[in-house]
């Protein structure tokens, strides 16, 4: 399977902005969580992005991996640290999660060209 993950991503942001205004309240208190959830503290915001990568992965969210990967790769995650991030993704999650890491793999390696177009990724 072939996605167009920062096409994925667009598509997500719009559907995400229909849902914030059907359901405010609660898409403002999911907000406020993801806010305080993500902000550099112990663990820089790049960490803990990553930290959601994998989870994304865990469980399976290809909807996840699109929006945690262009994340990642704006705070600036490398291509080593996504692909170490995905090693432990797939030690936690067996055989699904290998799947899932390809898939978070390809966007990574979409957004991450998007960012830096003279980025040579191998």
């Amino acid at each position: 399977m072939t996605n167009d993950w920062p096409e994925l991503a667009r598509a997500l942001s719009a559907d995400l902005r229909n849902l914030r205004v059907g359901a405010p309240d609660v898409m403002k208190a999911f907000s406020s969580m993801a806010t305080s959830a993500g902000a550099g503290g112990a663990l820089d915001a790049k960490t803990k992005e990553l930290i959601a990568v994998a989870v994304s992965v865990a469980v399976r969210c290809d909807d996840c991996v699109a929006f945690h990967t262009k994340a990642a790769a704006q705070r600036g995650a490398t291509r080593e640290e996504i692909l170490e991030t995905l090693g432990m993704a797939i030690y936690m999650g067996a055989g699904p999660s290998v799947m899932y890491a390809s898939h978070a793999l390809a966007a990574f390696t979409q957004f991450d060209a998007e960012k830096n177009p003279q980025a040579q990724t191998a």
